[in-house]
């Protein structure tokens, strides 16, 4: 009875231990080891299936326990970039762009740059918000949308030959014509209240900010019709023919201003101004825009 007792208490003692060592942390392998880097590579796909099934708490862990483990092996700057995606994913774009930014920095000539920079930049494009309880978007502040623009300009720039260009490319030309939009919201309140300066001034702007936006038809009108109400007949000629010679929603509009303002020829004083950027002693990119209207300012029909 006594042997057999002895045997039971010995077996629950080595279940005990191999308890205790199954839960206690598993001890980081020697980057000298011949298993290391198929050890490292085996936590991070298993960390990837837990990532994949977005169990974001536990992936988490899962990707800070290759670090800890594996810091000397590239499984651990993808375990890096696997923790900003974390924030991404769920919606945490400020989060998200700082790990991006950390890994950029320490990280400068890994392939992996390209990826981080993008999302950086996608952070920027989907972080500017629209709700149908805020005004809408050309009316608002343009603070995010104008961050967006420098980062997608600034990622285009810099890998013309992206796996990600389309993307990318798609997000520049939206935010580009949501700040052209904008300018173009503040020009036309400028024009109701007879300040045909600013009024200009804030079309040239957009047109010398913002090239390739996809509206500087609607852009060139606006600004023809406000040399119109400033007796500059000759310049605002110059800018309904540019549109007039090109197809599109606009073209109509700027067919009948010349037809209203009929064949003259243009004055000497005024054959050689352009229709996009007036002549000044600034170059267009230097040129700051006049302070947009309080947020309380009615919103003004658009051109013809």
């Amino acid at each position: 009875m006594k042997g057999r007792f002895r045997l039971v208490v010995a077996a629950a003692v080595i279940f005990a231990v191999a308890t205790l060592a199954a839960c206690e942390p598993k001890a980081p392998s020697s980057p000298d080891s011949l298993t290391y880097s198929t050890d490292a590579r085996a936590a991070y796909l298993e960390a990837m299936d837990v990532f994949e099934a977005q169990s974001w708490e536990e992936a988490r862990l899962r990707f800070a326990e290759v670090k800890r483990l594996y810091a000397h092996s590239p499984y651990a700057r993808l375990a890096d970039l696997r923790l900003a995606d974390i924030e991404f994913e769920q919606g945490k774009y400020t989060e998200a762009t700082t790990a991006y930014r950390t890994f950029v920095r320490a990280h400068r000539s890994d392939d992996n740059v390209e990826y981080a920079r993008y999302r950086i930049a996608k952070g920027a494009y989907l972080d500017i918000g629209d709700t149908f309880l805020l005004p809408p978007a050309e009316e608002r502040d343009q603070g995010n949308a104008e961050e967006a623009y420098r980062e997608l300009k600034a990622y285009d720039e810099q890998f013309p030959k992206s796996r990600y260009r389309a993307d990318s490319g798609y997000m520049l030309a939206v935010v580009m014509q949501r700040l052209v939009r904008h300018e173009l919201f503040v020009a036309r309140y400028y024009l109701g209240d007879d300040r045909f300066e600013a009024t200009i001034a804030r079309i040239e702007y957009a047109l010398a900010r913002y090239p390739g936006s996809g509206l500087d038809a609607e852009a060139l009108v606006l600004k023809g019709e406000t040399l119109l109400k400033m007796h500059r007949r000759d310049a605002a000629r110059a800018a309904f023919d540019v549109v007039a010679k090109q197809e599109g929603p606009f073209k109509l509009a700027a067919e009948r201003f010349l037809a209203h303002l009929g064949a003259e020829p243009a004055t000497p004083s005024e054959k050689g101004e352009k229709p996009g950027v007036e002549k000044a002693g600034l170059a267009p990119s230097d040129r700051t825009p006049p302070a947009a209207p309080e947020s309380g300012a009615p919103s003004l029909k658009a051109s013809p």
